[in-house]
């Protein structure tokens, strides 16, 4: 086995034009408890749908440790429904040309036209996709009956050992209820990375669309202590380049991943791997960061999650 990247303990500094800078420094990926999960690159189209609608609406189902994935490519006036879910669960579009709706039990529902966000609470939920789009559904490791489901569910058949239970943040104090969040509404900002969300169970970044390559002299290799996060693309390539840490376990050890990944597709990241998300080829991309429960670095800089007024950090 090839052994690479001796420097593992380095610091992994942002580019100084990225936000991300400003967030407390790490001196570098420490060494973890046990050995490292594998990254998981999950490709929808390469897989055999989870179930199919008598529409024709297909549903792929993954999972990491703490959150579950539901990506579907919905027919138009299909639904997608929950009957007593536990916990909020989010609903993301990336088409301008959406149309969405969801009824939900305790009390009004929503609608969504465009690309954006829909946080829906515990209990019995409907969305209704009223023009054929690509739909995600983002659930916490609560949602039992999904995870016993997911393509990859056997390699979470035993915990990995870095990352922490899933423990919810607080509900909203003015009580739950179905929030819409269109990008339409959210304006450019140099000063807040990406546009961010949280509700109780998970925080979603649903960074800007890009129209070309990343910069390759402006990546941002970085690593999560004690945090799975998953990037969700939904146009575009991406290579992921993701490092592992050493154990004292040789048998640990494995090679860096440099995966190309075409959209749509999943990439799950474990703690403490060294990662960062490159766009690649000339073509629109669209990735959003998902994190199952909410970052509280991010949630500590002032204006960079957009609801925050709505649901309040854990005490200290």
């Amino acid at each position: 086995m090839a052994l690479v990247g001796c420097a593992m303990l380095d610091a992994m500094p942002y580019d100084v034009t990225d936000l991300r800078s400003q967030l407390s420094s790490s001196a570098g990926a420490a060494a973890p408890p046990g050995a490292v999960w594998p990254p998981q690159f999950l490709t929808f189209p390469t897989m055999v749908p989870t179930e199919t609608s008598a529409a024709g609406s297909c549903t792929w189902l993954v999972r990491s440790q703490t959150c579950c994935v539901a990506f579907s490519q919905m027919r138009a006036g299909d639904q997608l429904t929950r009957n007593g879910q536990p916990d909020e669960y989010i609903v993301l579009c990336n088409d301008d040309a959406a149309d969405l709706s969801v009824s939900w039990s305790g009390g009004a529902g929503g609608e969504l036209r465009g690309a954006g966000i829909i946080v829906v609470p515990p209990g019995d939920s409907t969305v209704t996709v009223h023009t054929a789009s690509a739909v995600s559904r983002l659930f916490s490791c609560r949602s039992t009956d999904l995870l016993d489901r997911c393509e990859n569910r056997a390699v979470f058949e035993t915990a990995d050992p870095n990352v922490p239970a899933f423990t919810a943040w607080p509900d909203p104090p003015s009580g739950h209820r179905v929030r819409v969040y269109a990008m339409a509404d959210v304006p450019a900002d140099p000063n807040r990375f990406g546009r961010i969300f949280r509700c109780s169970t998970m925080m979603v970044n649903m960074l800007p669309p890009e129209p070309a390559p990343r910069n390759p002299a402006k990546l941002s290799p970085h690593h999560h202590d004690d945090f799975e996060q998953l990037s969700l693309t939904l146009a575009g390539d991406y290579v992921h380049h993701i490092r592992t840490p050493w154990t004292v376990d040789i048998a640990n050890w494995r090679d860096d991943a440099h995966e190309l990944v075409t959209s749509p597709a999943v990439t799950i990241i474990p703690p403490p791997t060294v990662h960062t998300s490159q766009a690649v080829h000339h073509m629109p991309h669209q990735l959003i960061d998902i994190f199952c429960p909410p970052r509280v670095d991010f949630s500590r800089k002032p204006g960079w999650v957009l609801n925050a007024d709505e649901y309040p950090m854990p005490a200290a």
